[in-house]
This record gives C-alpha cells, structure tokens and sequence, in this order.
C-alpha cells in the first residue's frame, strides 16, 4: 500500500473518532448539569462538557508533538513532517477537531456540519488517493472524492442526529452534504496535502452559515439542482473553458446559487459563465499572437471564477438572509445583476476589444501596447455596455420585481463596473492588486453601484 493511501487510512481512523462527540456531549450535558449544580454551580455544564470532549484531542496533539519516528511516525508523517522531525500534519489535525468540537458546543454550532466536516474530508481524501493509484486522470480523482465525500458527510450527519435525538430533516442534510464536498474538493485541488485543518475550519464555518439560511426545499430539487450543475461544469471542462478548479468553483457557486434562490439566479449567472468562456476562446489564436490571450487556452481558473463570481454569490446569500436582516430580497436582485453585468462586461470588454487597437490609457487616453492594464477601445467598451445590457434583459425577463428602470441599472452598474476595473488596471494592479483582486474589487463597485441607485431611485423600498 502506497504511502499516501496508509497515511489517508491513518486519518479517516482518526477523524472517525468524532462520532464519539454527539455520545459524549448527550451523556455529559445531562451528567454535568445535574452534578455541577448541586455541587459547584459557578460552573457551566456546557462548558465542562466543551472541556471533557476537547481532552482526547488534546491528547492526539500531545502525542503528535512527542513522536519523531517509529511506525507511528511513518503511518501519519507527511514530506514535510520528515524534514521537520514532528507529526506537525496530524497535531494540527487533531488541534483543529479539538476545537472545533468545544467551539460547535459554546457557540451552538451545529454538531451535526462539525462532525460532517470532518468525515467528509477525511474520507474525500481516502476515496482521492485510492483512485488516484488507478488511473492518472485528475477528473475521476475529483469526482471520487466528491462521491465519498458526499456519502460520508450523510452518513455522519444521519448518525449524530440519531444519537441526538434531534428532528431529521433530509433535503438540508442531502444539500449541506453536497455543499460541503464542492467546497472542500475546490480546496483540496489548491491546498496541500497537510492543510487538511484548513479546509476543515472553512467547510465548517459555511456549513453553519448556509445551515441557518437554507429555505424550505425538497430532496428531489437538490438533486436536480446538483445534476444541472454538475452537468453544466462538465460541459465546461470539456470544452476546455475551465480547469478543474474552475469547474469545482462554477458548480458550487452555482449548486448555491439554484437551492438559496433558484434558477433565475442561475440562468444569470450561467449566461456570464457561457457567453465569458466562449468569448475567451473566440479568435484565441489571434489573441495569443497579440500576448492578450488566457492561460491554459482561455480554460478559466478557480481564482477568475471565484473574483468574478464571489460578490453575486454574496447577493444570493443576502436575498435568502433578507428577512432576518430587515431588507428586501429585491434589492439583492440588482446587485446580484450589477455584479454579473460587471464581470461580463469587463471580459466582452477586453476580450474583444484586444483584437482591435491600438488601446488607450483610460487615465491619459495615451496609446498603449496592447495588453497594457487600463488600456481600452472603443469597440471593447461597447462589447462591454452590450454584455451589460444582456445581463439586463435577462434579468428584467426571469424576474418580476425588475422593471425596465431596473434594467437600465443594471447596465449603468455594468458600465460603472467595467471602467473601475480599467482604472484599477491602469492604476495599482501590479503594483499593490493583482488581476483577481481588481476583478473582485470591479464586480463588488458593480454589485454597489446597483445597490446603491436601486435605493436612491426608489425602485425598491426597503
């Protein structure tokens, strides 16, 4: 057995150790807040019980920290771990259940997305690297890990909510499980092997904000939410206009996208993920000849997805929080629009108005070579305003609370967008931002700008 595969058997036996929590926490909460009480009432049960759940974790790093070599030390050991004399791998592991586990009890983080989290990543990680021993082919690595992944997490949800006691409530648990193994997939293809405890710690707290805003859905619509999904991402990766972080990140995003606000929203967004990855590859020779084309032949990454992508994803989850905060879902409608119409924009804009030159300067409206950040054509923003307004009309089309003057916002909030990338481009990218992070900054100006004239024109009233 390979290295890498012992290690991961090594991990998921360990990791399994959190079912133990749910028992624990039943049995010690009851035992606590009856021996405590009448005996030192100062003391919080829960808190006790926080304590007595993290000692065996505790205990795990302790170990991890003492062992430099022997069996232990090969079975759990990383490359790095080798260099640095400490099972660092696993103790932060451990270090990262143990609090986890206390913090879920304290703050009332469910149990069940802690003990998911978990399993999932553990398990993801097994099923990975024992499929990668079979085949080289990185899309059936990811999809192994995402079907372990998915089926662990139910697994690990269905047995605390058992020992619990608690009400069983399937469409959130299928697409809390889903969401879970998307997300945790998308950082595994990034992150090293030994990062397990980040991605833990990020799954988990999604987990327990998407948990507290999930409408009420059924079992079937998440699986034909995660069936359109899954099939468009494929679709992308086949036509080579994502990587393989690219399609993790569009499928999570738009699997989210469809359960918290429906397919509207995904209609939208899928018109900037089509219509951007098709573009990119139109006359991509050309492009390439000119030094103005995409990496990896146009195939978008995980980093231009997420910066393109993440203030829509934002909306989404504020129109299905809109009630607990007091606003209208409506007004997320536009920003969610704006943040789209900006990132279409920004990539008609320059996808198509690099074949046509020279460009100017946005600041000095000076010739610059193509390809220079902050330069544009005249062409590429009106490629830019038309992407916009295709944003808009389908937006005014799928949505009944957005008018025409809706519309119009949206292009004005695309156009606004598309000429703060530019002046980024032209003014610190390089220097203090790199691309994703004025993509991100373009989008969340669009994604304002509509929030912003939604409420000063009085198309929506909070």
């Amino acid at each position: 057995m390979a290295s890498s595969v012992r290690r991961a058997v090594g991990f998921a036996v360990v990791g399994t150790f959190v079912l133990a929590v749910p028992f624990i926490a039943a049995s010690s909460v009851s035992f606590s807040a009856s021996w405590f009480n009448s005996t030192v009432p100062a003391i919080d049960p829960a808190g006790m019980t926080a304590i007595v759940i993290s000692i065996p974790f505790l205990f795990g790093t302790v170990v991890s920290l003492v062992t430099s070599n022997g069996p232990l030390f090969d079975l759990f050991a990383f490359p790095a771990d080798y260099e640095e004399g400490r099972l660092y791998g696993l103790a932060n592991f451990c270090l990262a259940a143990g609090g986890l586990a206390a913090f879920s009890l304290q703050i009332d983080l469910s149990l069940t997305i802690f003990i998911a989290s978990v399993l999932l990543v553990v398990y993801g990680n097994l099923g990975e690297k024992l499929a990668r021993r079979r085949t080289d082919d990185p899309l059936v690595a990811v999809a192994t890990f995402l079907g372990v992944s998915w089926c662990s997490a139910i697994v690990g949800q269905w047995l605390t909510i058992s020992m619990l006691d608690t009400p069983l409530d399937p469409p959130k648990l299928l697409f809390l499980a889903i969401t879970g193994g998307l997300f945790a997939a998308l950082l595994r293809s990034v992150l090293p092997d030994r990062d397990d405890p980040i991605i833990i710690l990020s799954v988990t707290f999604a987990l327990w904000i998407l948990n507290g805003i999930v409408p009420g859905v059924t079992t079937s619509y998440v699986v034909t939410a995660l069936a359109v999904t899954v099939a468009f991402g494929y679709l992308s990766y086949a036509l080579e206009t994502a990587s393989i972080t690219g399609m993790l990140s569009g499928v999570v995003i738009a699997f989210v996208t469809i359960v918290l606000g429906g397919y509207q929203w995904f209609a939208v967004l899928i018109a900037f993920f089509g219509g951007g990855g098709l573009v990119t590859k139109f006359r991509y020779e050309t492009k390439r000849d000119r030094g103005l084309a995409q990496d990896n032949e146009g195939a978008r990454g995980g980093g231009n997805v997420i910066a393109n992508s993440l203030v829509a994803l934002l909306a989404v989850l504020g129109s299905s929080a809109a009630e607990l905060i007091g606003l209208s879902p409506s007004v997320f409608v536009l920003a969610f629009a704006g943040a789209v119409a900006t990132a279409m924009s920004d990539t008609l804009s320059s996808e198509i108005g690099g074949l046509y030159g020279p460009p100017r300067l946005i600041t000095t409206l000076k010739p610059v070579a193509p390809g220079t950040d902050g330069g544009v054509t005249l062409q590429g923003a009106f490629a830019g305003i038309v992407g916009a307004g295709i944003i808009a009309l389908l937006t005014i089309g799928l949505f009944d609370s957005v008018t025409i003057v809706g519309g119009l916002i949206v292009i004005a909030a695309g156009t606004i967008g598309m000429l703060v990338d530019s002046l980024l481009g032209a003014t610190i990218e390089g220097a203090a931002l790199g691309n994703m992070g004025v993509n991100f900054l373009a989008t969340l100006s669009g994604g304002l700008s509509a929030f912003g004239l939604t409420l000063l024109g009085g198309v929506v009233v909070l």
